[in-house]
């Protein structure tokens, strides 16, 4: 990442800080060192059935990180926090969501005293980046195929790279105390016409029930665990229109800071034992419209109990 931004240009001083974001002291010198005016703070774990299958880590790294993260923003006074959110923050179904939207809430109930403002931008897939569907589409044509697509009825919003870092900067800069920013992007598709679309473009045909002399097959593998039909990303109907266009405000439920810490020392407790169960209970609790999946496909939980 440092010498992409290098190649793009040379008067820009680049510095790259190897951290721990739940490393409160070492979070809490970078900001003062350097004298840090914003913070885009992306550091999650966002790979549906990878957290699934690894939950506590998830809680350590996208609840506890934001809270340290946020915390020493605050008090080394940096003027600006975004935190970079997910559609599948709204009414989750996995754990990576509602790990997400707990570290929401914690934005949205910390006190910043006036010294830094503290918004949140929530948005969905963004075309390209890490785990994207059509990178692994294309890898998978070259290949031959054939394509996997979980379930023919999924559809997801996209956005390109740089409109959402665009649009990302812009509220960042409107936000102010907790707020919630929704990006607009567009209409959702369907992963299978995109999947369609790719074979279509790379001149190549499908093989179906109506051409099976095609070049490449669409299998369909089956919903993964916490995996949701389609994704939303609003939680309630309250929403206003901002300066931007395509950005919009939304006003959402919250929850007081102590009470997120007492849910934070219950998630530490139920980590003791790896009780997967009682996170679940916990989270629920905490986010509303969390519907956890009931199977448990935590890795060691499972090899434990072989």
């Amino acid at each position: 990442i440092k010498n992409e931004i290098k190649e793009a240009s040379d008067s820009i001083e680049i510095f790259s800080i190897l951290a721990n974001v739940c490393n409160k002291e070492r979070m809490t010198e970078v900001c003062n060192v350097f004298k840090v005016d914003t913070i885009y703070h992306a550091a999650a774990y966002k790979h549906v059935s990878i957290v699934e299958e690894n939950p506590f880590e998830a809680v350590r790294n996208n609840i506890l990180g934001t809270k340290i993260c946020a915390e020493s923003a605050v008090n080394s006074g940096v003027e600006t926090f975004v935190l970079i959110s997910t559609d599948k923050a709204v009414r989750p179904t996995n754990i990576m969501g509602a790990t997400k939207r707990f570290a929401e809430l914690l934005l949205q109930a910390i006190n910043t005293d006036g010294k830094t403002r503290i918004s949140i931008v929530r948005f969905g897939n963004v075309i390209g980046s890490s785990g994207s569907a059509i990178p692994l589409f294309q890898k998978q044509i070259k290949e031959g195929g054939p394509i996997t697509v979980t379930h023919p009825e999924v559809i997801r919003y996209f956005m390109s790279i740089p409109e959402a870092a665009e649009l990302v900067i812009q509220a960042g800069a409107m936000g102010e105390d907790g707020d919630v920013f929704v990006l607009d992007m567009g209409e959702p598709v369907k992963i299978l016409e995109i999947a369609k679309r790719l074979i279509n473009l790379s001149g190549m045909e499908i093989i179906d029930s109506e051409n099976p002399q095609g070049d490449i097959e669409i299998e369909f593998t089956g919903l993964r665990p916490g995996e949701k039909l389609y994704e939303e990303l609003l939680i309630g109907e309250n929403v206003s229109k901002t300066a931007h266009e395509r950005i919009m405000k939304a006003k959402e439920e919250s929850l007081s800071f102590a009470v997120l810490e007492s849910y934070i020392e219950k998630m530490a407790e139920a980590e003791q034992d790896n009780n997967i169960t009682s996170l679940k209970s916990i989270l629920k609790d905490a986010v509303q419209g969390f519907i956890p999946e009931e199977r448990i496909v935590d890795v060691l939980h499972n090899q434990k109990n072989l």
